[in-house]
């Protein structure tokens, strides 16, 4: 409640007595275009990056738009090819699992063989491992198939961070970051839409449901094999050498940083456990808001495509927003804190209304606000570490966020089959609410000292 208040204060301060003074209902054209032009200037900034951090934000653009079908439906073809919700929450967990066990030989290898190869090799396994998984229906294999994603997917993913770290500056960091977590929805606000047609399009091209498994298994297979056109800018990337690399070339017996010399630092510690607090939260929730709307409000495949397709387009468009608002709400530190806590009340709005659109609409907010401030906090992470220990700090952060997704959605499978969703919306927002407190406690002095007001 306590960053409620501060975030009505604050906001009230830096928005609503700037507004121009005018009669109830009315708007300044000329604030509302400078607003505009404000977050135009966003996009227009994305142009002003390096070629490898251009190729890098086209790759994450087509995982975004190719991948949106397998994030739809997964879940719905589990259930429907005739498994549990214990399994499906198994299947879930299985991956972050494998990132439990094999997280820091991951990160550790990325700082080994480099960021891009890392990513080629990491994206390459991971969807040999996906397409085997939905081609079959032995459940022991499936599983394995989705602990070598797990495996794979960690070296991809864990060389995202550090990757942008050497492709970036001061000046250009957090809109790097930003837009790097932006693109992905944005591409999914199309692809979501486009892959919410593909079920009844399989259905009648295969003469079944459209609904049905074979239908959802077209989707997924056609969604992971395109998916490997992420490649093509990457292969492209010319990486860099920072100065650290350059040394190690010269002397190969250079000292490299340790996971324990990290991990035993109490600052490794403040940036971790909001993570895994947070994850924790999201684990028993998030991954099946497609089987809540679908069970609780009915919508069919298409409107959940349309839905999911928005709230893409929102969470992109917030995070182009966001490293505007630094500034405003004074600090990365301070806005996370602001925006995370606003959004308990529509998850909240989300989990406990009966009425659809009132449901969506917190379904919306909620996403938009929660995901503005996650690429700030990671570029905060890393700008707090050295070149030497980013690899191993993002392995352990990454560490922690999967010990929750490792339980949480196998948890979760199990409440919803006796209990249903409601146990689960109560418990995600009081581990949301913990983990922003932590980090309001733990950095509150260095919101104080945080970044200027981003100029655009």
């Amino acid at each position: 409640m306590v960053y409620c208040i501060e975030f009505s204060r604050i906001a009230r301060r830096k928005f609503v007595t700037s507004y121009p003074k005018g009669k109830f209902g009315q708007f300044d054209a000329k604030k509302v275009m400078k607003l505009l032009q404000v977050f135009l200037a966003q996009f227009v900034q994305v142009r002003k990056l390096n070629r490898p951090a251009k190729f890098f934000l086209l790759a994450i653009l087509l995982d975004g738009f190719l991948f949106s079908g397998w994030n739809l439906f997964f879940n719905l073809f589990i259930l429907e090819a005739g498994f549990s919700r214990e399994f499906l929450g198994l299947i879930n967990a299985m991956p972050s699992i494998a990132a439990l066990i094999f997280g820091f030989p991951m990160g550790l290898l990325s700082d080994r063989i480099g960021r891009k190869r890392a990513m080629i090799l990491g994206f390459t396994i991971a969807n040999v491992a996906i397409i085997t998984m939905v081609s079959v229906r032995q459940p022991l294999l499936m599983l394995a198939m989705a602990f070598i994603w797990g495996v794979s997917g960690q070296l991809y993913i864990l060389s995202h961070a550090p990757f942008m770290m050497k492709v970036s500056d001061d000046t250009n960091r957090d809109l790097l970051f930003s837009a790097s977590f932006g693109v992905f929805p944005l591409a999914s606000t199309l692809g979501n839409a486009v892959a919410g047609l593909l079920p009844g399009l399989f259905g009648r091209l295969f003469g079944g449901a459209d609904n049905g498994a074979l239908a959802y298994q077209a989707v997924l297979l056609v969604s992971a094999i395109s998916s490997y056109l992420v490649l093509v800018p990457i292969a492209f990337i010319r990486e860099p050498q920072t100065r650290l690399e350059a040394e190690r070339a010269v002397t190969p017996k250079a000292p490299r940083q340790s996971v324990w010399n990290v991990l035993k630092r109490p600052l490794t510690l403040k940036l971790a456990l909001p993570n895994l607090i947070t994850g924790l939260g999201a684990a028993m929730l998030i991954p099946y808001m497609n089987v809540f709307f679908t069970e609780r409000h009915h919508l069919s495949d298409q409107n959940l495509g349309l839905l999911f397709s928005l709230a893409s387009l929102l969470i992109g468009l917030a995070a182009f927003i966001g490293p505007r608002l630094v500034g405003n709400l004074g600090g990365k530190i301070r806005m996370i804190v602001l925006v995370q806590s606003a959004s308990l009340v529509f998850l909240l709005v989300l989990g406990f209304s009966h009425l659809v659109w009132l449901a969506v609409i917190g379904f919306l907010v909620r996403g938009t606000l929660m995901n503005m401030a996650a690429p700030l906090f990671d570029a905060f992470a890393m700008e707090q570490t050295s070149e030497a220990e980013q690899g191993a700090l993002n392995s352990i952060r990454a560490w922690a966020w999967n010990v929750g997704w490792a339980v949480g959605p196998y948890i979760s499978g199990v409440v919803q089959q006796r209990w249903g969703f409601t146990p689960l919306f109560i418990n995600t927002a009081v581990l949301y609410g913990i983990a922003i407190g932590l980090t309001w406690i733990f950095f509150r002095p260095k919101a104080r000292r945080d970044l200027e007001p981003v100029t655009v």
